[in-house]
């Protein structure tokens, strides 16, 4: 996400390099890329003008200190812009009342809402240890409420269903259902349209009006551009929000949307998505997606991932035997499989600060990934005893294991030798702590 703006915006960064202050001269021409990167990425043109007056602002004149670059003291000026324009602290969901709380998910249709509705109740019951239900009142669009019904059921989520078109009376009786349950949390997922109309804003009024709703989260498409803006205006006058999710922000390169709509709505951004299954929902926090979009990583976000990816146990015992040398092909596979259970490759190099620059290139990314599912098919292909012993892999081993894997033996080969390379390192650093621990000792 935000590949382009990312790009341009470290681009302009580099040209008041060599400078001891930042003068009016010397930063025109890192603002007219940044202003061009930021139109050209969908964002709103009241918001660009906006953060880019306050950065220039914040600038002019400033003695740059002795321990920091002019680039760098820019870039930390320009993130506080960014961080205030994002918002700098999402609000908690209003839940925290007598039950069932009530959330209302809206927006166009095609903008991710059920899924959206079943990932938040997903998020609710693991992260929040509430215990939601779901129920659809769309009854418009063919096959609404079987879809959300499947996801509850993927979600492990209570589905209320209501075989009747009446979505007043739905959204009523729900609501018992749902207490009578022992729900303490009710998500209703709304019907949308191709495009805003007064029925459908009737509708979702109608449903505030007659049924206390606790929080109204509008689903904005982020891969919609200015689009995604007109949208989320006219849902917010007309209906009232309370919060923003983001959908498909995994897919948009430009990050118009994400950069425009609070600024647009004065509502917070409370969510987006990272991707399509059901666990790819993340809390918005301003200042790790700031981080993001100056190519700074977001090492934070990336620890809580692998910390709910990764058992402690897992990750203690593959530790140990790294540091012990005794790592295994099956350790090495184990190793990829807790990778990839963090997220996409992609996302999660993108995370780790000064490595942005390489998730953007999409030939490196997707070999990378094949050689990571060439490394599975492998070692998958491999005996008990030869994953757990590398030096009996002979020739003739190592011919059957290419056959069954569907590669060649130089792929063998080349794999056997980085797995070597690992070990070798794995013990020197060993080593390295022990000849320090032995220093230490004698000192």
């Amino acid at each position: 996400m935000f590949e382009k703006i990312t790009e341009k915006i470290n681009s302009s960064f580099k040209k008041l390099r060599g400078n001891s202050v930042i003068s009016d001269n010397n930063i025109e021409d890192a603002l007219k890329e940044i202003r061009l990167s930021l139109l050209e990425a969908d964002v709103n043109y009241k918001v660009v003008k906006d953060l880019i007056d306050k950065t220039k602002e914040n600038s002019i004149g400033q003695n740059v200190l002795n321990s920091v670059s002019p680039a760098e003291q820019f870039i930390k000026i320009f993130n506080d812009q960014l961080v205030e324009l994002l918002g700098e602290k999402s609000p908690e969901l209003n839940i925290k009342v007598k039950p069932p709380a009530t959330i209302l998910v809206i927006g166009i249709q095609g903008s991710g809402k059920t899924t959206t509705a079943a990932k938040l109740a997903k998020y609710l019951k693991e992260k929040l240890k509430r215990n939601p239900s779901l129920v659809s009142v769309d009854v418009y669009r063919p096959a609404a409420i079987e879809q959300l019904e499947i996801l509850s059921k993927q979600a492990k989520i209570n589905f209320i269903n209501n075989e009747n078109n009446n979505v007043i009376d739905t959204c009523k009786k729900s609501k018992e259902k749902a207490y009578n349950s022992g729900s303490d949390t009710l998500i209703i997922d709304t019907a949308g349209r191709t495009q805003i109309d007064t029925e459908m804003l009737n509708e979702l009024k109608e449903i505030k009006k007659e049924i206390q709703i606790n929080e109204t989260l509008l689903v904005i498409d982020s891969m919609l551009g200015q689009e995604a803006l007109n949208v989320a205006k006219t849902f917010n006058d007309e209906i009232g929000i309370d919060g923003i999710v983001l959908t498909k922000l995994d897919g948009d390169t430009r990050g118009g949307a994400a950069l425009s709509a609070k600024y647009i709505t004065e509502k917070p951004i409370k969510f987006f998505g990272s991707g399509e299954t059901l666990d790819k929902l993340e809390v918005f926090h301003s200042d790790r997606m700031a981080s993001r979009i100056l190519g700074m990583g977001d090492v934070v976000s990336l620890v809580e991932k692998a910390s709910e990816s990764v058992s402690e146990e897992e990750a203690a015992r593959l530790s140990k035997k790294i540091k012990n040398n005794d790592f295994t092909l099956n350790d090495f596979k184990s190793a990829i499989n807790s990778m990839n259970k963090i997220g996409s490759l992609k996302n999660t190099i993108s995370m780790i600060p000064g490595m942005g620059k390489f998730s953007q290139d999409e030939d490196a990314m997707a070999k990378a990934n094949n050689e990571m599912k060439k490394t599975i098919a492998i070692i998958d292909s491999m005996t008990p005893k030869e994953r757990e012993n590398h030096n009996i892999l002979d020739g003739s081993r190592r011919r059957r294991i290419a056959q069954g894997s569907g590669t060649a033996v130089q792929d063998i080969n080349s794999l056997i030798k980085k797995f070597l390379q690992m070990k070798k390192m794995s013990k020197n650093m060993g080593k390295m702590k022990k000849n320090s621990k032995n220093l230490l000792n004698f000192s």
